[in-house]
């Protein structure tokens, strides 16, 4: 299959629309070619695309930094000469004088199909500042390796953030490229935009079922999505940025796990099933859930052996389907919480600009699931009650713009 990098690089049509346009290109790490060169050197080395600029998104060009509010400062590209403006820096928006560096900017960014990823606020900024300096907008688009499945509770009023750019869902099932659309029409932007398309994604075809197994090499487009089960599990597992329970940051694995030094990970296990009986059993279909030990070589729970629980995707009997991210994860808290009615579960502290408010509260554009889980009288159904009018009204809403 070919990304809309590949697309661009092999179709003369194409890049012919480009000749005598200045352009720039937002990337990352995983902005590569289907032979693994990176978009800078392949555009640079087509004579009819004059680059002046480039933009990198959170964790850089490079995709050096690790964590929240971690920036990354502008610098001058040493192979080409063009600038590099940082969009997590100084600012997350483009500056106006930097707009003026091109005509149309080339969006080539590896996204993981989660709403609080924030590759999909920085579009969504950039649409903005293109709308206001009339830039034409192009989106090379790649694979949603988390596929078409719809999960999670709808941003609410008041709680966007750079984490929750609009009223989505936290797994929202469609490309950048697509999601592009749905900005426009959202917000109402006036802005040149077009996506240059994949060919040959089959989003509901295994065992990939979004990310093309075997033809596509995986590379990270942040530093701690390292495969393609983390990019599986990552609806559920960011939430666990605004808990004190280690993600996994500091191990192999991160985002595939949870745990702690002062909890017992098989109990937690257990109970977590029990509590699925009671109604709700399908939220631990799909994946299989296995107790372990790994110590955090940084980030939370540095040095200190932790009992962990790792949600597995990767196995045979893989049911991508059933696999719902958002609710394991919400379980597992749920779980932490009826053992542990006392323990420490939230974190305080500025998540990625949003002062004053939980990060929990911020990761899901509402305080509706930490109340959940807070709630001792709460279980699964009522969460499900909550979420599922906001789920299928995301797949009403979203109908309109699937290109594939």
């Amino acid at each position: 299959m070919n990304f809309g990098l590949d697309r661009l690089l092999s179709d003369d049509a194409l890049r012919g629309q480009l000749k005598g346009r200045r352009v720039a290109l937002l990337a990352h790490p995983a902005s590569v070619t289907k032979d693994l060169g990176h978009a800078v050197d392949a555009l640079a080395a087509c004579p009819e695309i004059e680059l002046t600029a480039a933009f990198g998104p959170q964790h850089g060009m490079k995709g050096d930094l690790q964590d929240n509010m971690m920036e990354s400062p502008d610098y001058r590209d040493p192979v080409h000469g063009f600038p590099v403006f940082s969009l997590y820096g100084e600012v997350r928006r483009p500056r106006d004088e930097w707009m003026e560096t091109f005509d149309v900017i080339l969006i080539d960014l590896q996204d993981l199909g989660c709403r609080i990823y924030t590759y999909v606020t920085t579009l969504l900024y950039v649409l903005e500042a293109a709308a206001k300096h009339g830039k034409s907008v192009w989106v090379l688009d790649r694979p949603n390796p988390a596929g078409r499945p719809v999960e999670g509770q709808t941003l609410k009023p008041g709680w966007e953030s750079f984490v929750g750019a609009g009223p989505m869902p936290m797994r929202h099932g469609m490309t950048l490229g697509e999601l592009g659309l749905w900005f426009i029409d959202q917000f109402k932007l006036d802005v040149d935009y077009r996506v240059v398309e994949m060919q040959g994604w089959a989003p509901e075809a295994g065992p990939g079922f979004g990310w093309p197994l075997g033809e596509r090499a995986w590379v990270n487009p942040s530093p701690n999505a390292p495969n393609l089960s983390m990019a599986r599990c990552y609806a559920g597992t960011v939430m666990l940025e605004g808990a004190t329970l280690s993600e996994g940051r500091g191990t192999t694995r991160p985002l595939e796990l949870f745990g702690a030094p002062d909890i017992d990970a098989r109990a937690v296990i257990a109970e977590m099933h029990a509590l699925a009986q009671v109604g709700a059993p399908e939220w631990l279909g799909g994946c299989v859930l296995r107790d372990m030990w790994f110590e955090p070589t940084f980030h939370k729970h540095v040095g200190k052996l932790c009992s962990g629980v790792q949600i597995h995707v990767d196995h045979p009997g893989y049911d991508h389907a059933a696999f719902k991210p958002w609710r394991v994860q919400a379980l597992g808290f749920k779980a932490i919480r009826r053992l542990y009615p006392d323990y420490d579960l939230w974190r305080d502290f500025p998540y990625e600009y949003a002062f004053g408010k939980l990060p929990i509260d911020v990761i899901n554009g509402g305080s509706g699931l930490r109340e959940w889980v807070d709630d001792a009288a709460a279980g699964p159904g009522d969460l499900d009650a909550a979420t599922r009018p906001d789920e299928a009204a995301w797949q009403e809403a979203r109908r309109g713009f699937l290109l594939y």
